[in-house]
């Protein structure tokens, strides 16, 4: 017998891949590759215009009222940075574009200017360098300057505002005027100015400024008296819908507010009542109540005399929408 012939020795086994799957493998490298270098390419490298409209005005032997305005919405500002001279001062959030620079030398001539930065890092070029000089200190000056007079204010358009008043006086001599709205500074302008115009306001809104005047010891003067400016609509909106001549007045153990209802096409039956910046109610006039001119609602109040409310309010639109806020009042609860 012949022995069967052996069988023949198993190749090893090999993993290879196919020529499509090798194919396929490259392709996904190079759009992986592509997509990254994409990715580099389309990386925010512009920086955002330098910042707009840049001032200077000294407050006080020892301080600089410094503002500005902001770059558009589109440009994604994320901060400001405020240099004296070539040194970095102040880095502000983007919702602030003013700031006062403490702890100066009097008579003293400083220069600043200010960049903006993005929310991708990237820094503006600085803007035009503005320089304000400070007054000499008055030693145990303690008398703040009387009260500007005779405020006045009208709309320039929907976003700006022009503000006059009345010298103040001081026995060191006026340093600044500070415009307020409510009971935030907003502006500041020069010793020889009765006048100023405030920019970046927002349409169909009522604004109540006053002014007060500063010396060279920080010392604020009492507010000049206060006057409404009510921005017109912008392009597209509608008309103003905010109640008009709004005021507060205070009684023993009550408060009686007063307003003129706005033309909204129909009664306005419905007011939400704002205390302190909070919405506190709704006053609604039931059918038949419902004023068409002059509007008054009494609130009883339990807090103690001497407590000092806030108040302003807004009506309900036909749209069910809510309008536009009246004036903000400042009353002081009677005993």
């Amino acid at each position: 017998m012949h022995d069967p012939a052996p069988s023949p020795a198993p190749h090893p086994v090999r993993h290879l891949l196919r020529p499509s799957a090798g194919r396929a493998a490259l392709t996904l490298a190079l759009t992986l590759a592509a997509t990254a270098l994409t990715a580099c390419s389309s990386a925010d490298t512009t920086p955002p215009p330098a910042p707009g409209g840049l001032t200077a005005q000294a407050g006080s032997a020892t301080s600089v009222h410094v503002m500005w305005q902001s770059p558009a919405p589109a440009d994604e500002v994320a901060a400001f940075l405020v240099f004296q001279s070539d040194h970095l001062v102040r880095e502000l959030p983007a919702d602030k574009t003013m700031v006062d620079i403490t702890g100066l030398t009097p008579q003293t001539a400083y220069g600043f200017t200010v960049r903006a930065r993005d929310t991708a890092g990237n820094t503006s070029a600085p803007t035009a360098a503005v320089s304000a000089t400070t007054p000499a200190a008055e030693a145990e000056d303690h008398r703040a300057p009387t009260a500007p007079t005779g405020t006045a204010g009208r709309a320039l358009g929907p976003t700006s505002a022009e503000l006059t008043w009345g010298p103040a006086t001081d026995d060191s001599g006026v340093t600044a005027y500070d415009v307020y709205q409510g009971d935030a500074r907003i502006h500041t302008a020069g010793p020889g100015s009765t006048g100023t115009t405030l920019e970046g306001l927002q349409p169909d809104t009522v604004y109540t400024f006053t002014v007060r005047a500063r010396d060279g010891a920080d010392n604020s003067s009492p507010d000049g008296p206060a006057v409404d400016v009510t921005t017109p609509a912008g392009p597209g909106q509608r008309p103003n819908t905010a109640p008009a001549e709004f005021t507060a007045t205070a009684s023993p153990g009550a408060v009686t507010l007063s307003w003129t209802a706005p033309q909204t096409g129909r009664e306005t039956s419905e007011y939400e009542l704002y205390v302190n910046g909070r919405p506190t109610t709704v006053i609604q006039f039931g059918a038949g109540a419902v004023p068409a001119g002059r509007a008054e609602h009494r609130l009883t109040v339990a807090e103690p005399p001497g407590t000092v409310w806030t108040v302003k309010l807004r009506a309900r639109l036909p749209d069910g929408n809510w309008g536009a806020f009246s004036a903000e009042r400042r009353v002081t609860l009677a005993a």
